[in-house]
């Protein structure tokens, strides 16, 4: 070891949004003063704004590494996590070898049983960051760290359509049809006329060889959820994802079994134990890692035990300043079962300012950024906004 990580800074990236993500608020969703309202078709907390946490690692010799992580809601507890106890631990490690500090870190805080949530959600910021630094150092991407590239250009979906209306969601889904994206997504907690008769719209709007996927948000009973698939089969159902609660393994297994359309699920999954979980008992078609909320290493993991199982990844990417979603695209392109990933255009485009480095999302499919690491890094604009936690 020649250069080992010698400083540790974490920050938030907070800007504002014309309208909250997923539209506009609906009656009852007032935002209260810290900028949080609640969704009432799922019954979960959003702010008004867009916020990400990022992780700066320098290594001795002033190698720096960048990572993010979702920052929605309490970004000070990963704050916390990583100021009073992850970053002690790394610093004084080599950077190359991101898996190895990963699983110490994680065991750090076995015997106190955190395996998700904040606690992982801090890893992931610090195990982007690691990567990006091997990759600097090693002069390769991170894709090529992971393997190589087995996906030279990846299916890219539009998802969520903010608009107030079906039929506006429909005419912006129509939009990006013409800019040559096919792949969609909405989100049914906003369908406010029910998903069978969004997806009826949006099938008449798009057309036949559109593939349009339904994103449940774990809001249904599993009797709900299947009624609820099977009316929006005769559609074209692309993908039902989150259909029931992601702790109800019985209703997942009890949905996934009883359908043939296909069922997608891992977005809050934070390591490979939580598909392993599910695997034996539920008919997943499809994976999505997240990853914000698993950072390279447990992203890569879930992706190769899908691979073996011959099941889908198409990973999802949603708030965040493009640090994750750098990351994201470099882990897909090294995995062949990606099937396609998630286009938050209502977040890139706005975003594109944030970030040095030319990832790109065109015509219906994602680019990587080219350089070693993560091939991105905040733009002067982004580091003028970050606010140390």
């Amino acid at each position: 070891m020649t250069d080992p990580v010698a400083k540790v800074e974490v920050f938030t990236l907070t800007q504002p949004r014309e309208t909250p993500y997923l539209g506009a608020a609906r009656p009852g969703e007032e935002p209260n003063a810290q900028g949080y309202l609640v969704r009432r078709g799922n019954r979960t907390v959003y702010p008004i704004f867009d916020r990400s946490v990022l992780v700066r690692l320098e290594t001795r010799n002033g190698a720096v590494g960048w990572g993010e992580t979702y920052g929605l809601a309490a970004p000070g507890a990963v704050g916390a996590i990583i100021n009073d106890l992850l970053a002690s631990f790394v610093i004084g490690r080599d950077p190359a070898d991101p898996e190895v500090i990963f699983d110490d870190l994680y065991d750090l805080m076995r015997v106190r049983g955190y395996t998700g949530g904040f606690y992982v959600d801090a890893l992931a910021a610090i195990d982007i960051a690691l990567w990006d630094i091997a990759g600097q150092q090693a002069g390769k991407p991170v894709v090529e760290l992971l393997g190589g590239v087995k996906q030279d250009g990846i299916l890219a979906y539009v998802s969520g359509l903010p608009e107030p209306t079906r039929e506006k969601r429909a005419e912006l889904a129509l939009s990006w049809q013409e800019k040559g994206f096919h792949a969609f997504k909405f989100a049914s907690p906003v369908a406010d006329d029910g998903p069978v008769a969004e997806i009826e719209h949006l099938r008449s709007a798009l057309g036949p060889k559109a593939l349009i996927a339904a994103d449940m948000h774990w809001n249904q009973t599993a009797d709900e959820a299947l009624s609820l698939i099977e009316g929006m089969a005769p559609y074209g159902l692309w993908f039902a994802e989150a259909p029931v609660r992601t702790e109800d393994i019985n209703a997942l297994a009890q949905v996934s079994q009883s359908t043939s359309q296909k069922i997608a699920v891992g977005e809050e999954w934070r390591t490979v134990w939580d598909m392993r979980h599910r695997i034996e008992r539920c008919r997943i078609s499809i994976v999505q890692p997240e990853m914000g909320h698993k950072g390279i290493t447990s992203f890569m993991r879930i992706g190769r035990l899908a691979e073996e199982l011959g099941i889908d990844v198409i990973p999802h990417a949603t708030i965040g300043a493009g640090i994750f979603l750098a990351a994201s695209l470099q882990a897909s392109a090294a995995l062949s079962a990606t099937r396609g990933h998630e286009f938050q255009h209502s977040i890139f485009e706005p975003n594109r300012r944030l970030l040095v480095g030319n990832m790109d999302c065109k015509a219906g499919t994602y680019f990587l950024s080219e350089g070693p690491g993560l091939g991105v890094k905040p733009s002067p604009e982004a580091l003028a906004l970050l606010e140390t936690l």
